[in-house]
């Protein structure tokens, strides 16, 4: 899976409302300069045009949230760009995907040898700009703290990867699983973002842990709309090719509902589907079908909509201002922008079991549903032992 290309969501989707977006651009463009060769070369390919720069928007916002000056952590918000071009790439490669942004992949136009390197380098020259946010003003002891949260998101997006990968290979059709290895690789980056720009503002405990539990529920409303896209949007709009989760096997949150939902012959159908045996366009075709019919893809819009829900609740820990409203925002806009979104109450309806422990009350109350009875089955605490369960990767994750 990789993050969400849909032109819905891209820049216009989310600019209105972060005025240092055009800086970011420019401090981009600054760095990795047009007419340069090598590595380079590739990297100023895979960051420019600009995507939706939605994680540096993030970790800005979660420094003004705080009290914190967004200029003074302007390296930082690059570095989460950094972090993330460089996971693409490299999951790109992985996924044998050819097309990113509606352009060639880095490792289709460049080598898949000179694409490996220049993640990589995109990963050291994250740490670089970190450090940088000391001749800024930035207190060198939060620099440090914000050096271990990226680490730590780091090694999280690695194990989520490999985690993705063996669920996968065991055709694991269960929403538990599914989620750790979500909260592992896609919300990974988010909380890193939301983390590093509340530690470099200054923010306490309570603070930084707010923040935390809204990037999780974000990410987790994110990658589902990333699941959706195949099934609800054109390749054009998609940025990417629709027949990638199918060409590589992988059962992800709508087809997993549709495949729990379903009857024993709709069950072996979705299996042949993800085997490898059918052309993949056929099978995007007849797994629309199921989806639709199962009524699996409302069931995965409601849950990204709980979910931004609870991101929305996650932010009371957080001071009223400017920086609060904009984190806000972001979620309203990606709300609004998920295909087929439906009302508030369709978002908000449900048991609540997949979010974290005490969310659904507060996602209740934000959307006037009942939900009221939120267990951690799906997503935090709960969720790893399900998943080493059904991974055998016990005691493989950090705390």
């Amino acid at each position: 899976m990789t993050d969400i290309e849909a032109s819905r969501t891209a820049p216009e989707a989310f600019e209105a409302g972060f005025r240092l977006r055009d800086v970011v651009v420019r401090e981009l463009d600054a760095r990795w300069p047009a007419g340069a060769d090598g590595l380079d070369e590739v990297c100023r390919h895979s960051l420019l045009p600009a995507g939706k720069l939605f994680r540096p928007c993030l970790l800005l916002a979660s420094t003004q949230a705080v009290g914190g000056d967004p200029m003074s952590v302007l390296p930082a918000a690059v570095a989460a760009e950094f972090g993330h071009v460089g996971s693409l790439i490299h999951d790109d490669i992985i996924d044998a995907d050819a097309v990113r942004r509606g352009r060639p992949a880095a490792h289709r136009k460049y080598g898949v040898d000179e694409a490996i390197v220049a993640g990589d380098l995109l990963f050291f020259s994250l740490f670089e700009c970190l450090a940088e946010c000391r001749e800024r003003g930035v207190p060198a002891d939060r620099v440090v703290t914000a050096v271990a949260a990226i680490s730590r998101a780091g090694m999280d997006l690695c194990r989520g990867q490999s985690l993705e990968a063996r669920l996968t290979g065991r055709r694991v059709f269960e929403v538990g699983p599914y989620l750790e290895m979500v909260r592992l690789k896609t919300a990974a980056l988010f909380r890193a973002a939301c983390e590093v720009g509340g530690i470099l503002g200054g923010g306490g405990p309570a603070a930084l842990a707010s923040l935390v539990s809204y990037a999780n529920h974000l990410g987790v409303a994110f990658q589902v709309h990333d699941d959706l896209l195949a099934y609800t949007s054109d390749a054009e709009s998609a940025g990417k090719a629709p027949t990638s989760d199918i060409r590589n096997g992988r059962p992800v949150l709508p087809v997993i509902f549709a495949h729990r939902n379903g009857g024993e012959s709709s069950r072996r159908r979705i299996e042949d589907c993800l085997s490898g045996r059918t052309d993949p366009a056929e099978a995007l075709a007849a797994l629309t079908v199921i989806l639709r019919t199962s009524g699996a893809i409302d069931e995965s819009l409601a849950l990204a909509g709980r979910h931004a829900c609870a991101a929305v609740a996650a932010l009371d820990g957080l001071p009223h201002g400017e920086g609060r409203d904009l984190l806000a925002e972001f979620v309203t806009r990606a709300l609004a922008a998920l295909p087929g979104a439906g009302t508030g109450a369709e978002m908000g309806a449900g048991t609540g079991a997949e979010m974290g422990a005490g969310s659904s009350a507060k996602a209740g109350a934000a959307t006037g549903a009942g939900a009221s009875t939120a267990t951690d089955a799906e997503i935090g605490a709960g969720s790893g032992a399900k998943a080493a369960a059904a991974t055998g990767t016990a005691g493989n994750r950090p705390g």
